[in-house]
């Protein structure tokens, strides 16, 4: 049996989160959106994400934050996406060696995130 996999969207831009809510959608793909990162922690249902969207910049935990405490966590971790408005080399570089799969800028072509997603859901 098929499962469609389901993308978690981590941005505290309800804009944004809606945006990539209905691109997800568009791709047949479920969704789950959150506000935060601490949101997204305290979630029941985080073993069902097969992919997530992250936000760098988030008040509490950032999107950097956020990955370090899954990369700690003794569980498998979803490849993550991150998106920002704030691409720099040293968050770039910081990102991709805690093991992003992808670091891509704000505003988000949104073809490059499709690929993006359906690469990742591949790995």
């Amino acid at each position: 049996m098929y499962k469609t996999p389901v993308i978690a969207i981590v941005d505290d831009d309800r804009s944004i989160r809606e945006a990539l809510d209905d691109l997800v959608l568009s791709c047949g793909y479920e969704s789950r959106l959150f506000t935060s990162a601490e949101e997204y922690l305290a979630a029941q249902d985080r073993a069902s994400i097969d992919c997530m969207l992250v936000d760098v910049k988030m008040p509490g935990l950032t999107g950097l934050e956020l990955q370090a405490v899954l990369n700690k966590e003794n569980t498998l971790k979803p490849p993550m996406i991150f998106m920002t408005s704030y691409s720099d080399k040293k968050t770039r570089v910081a990102a991709m060696n805690g093991g992003a799969f992808a670091f891509l800028g704000k505003p988000v072509n949104f073809s490059q995130l499709v690929h993006c997603l359906e690469q990742a859901l591949k790995s």
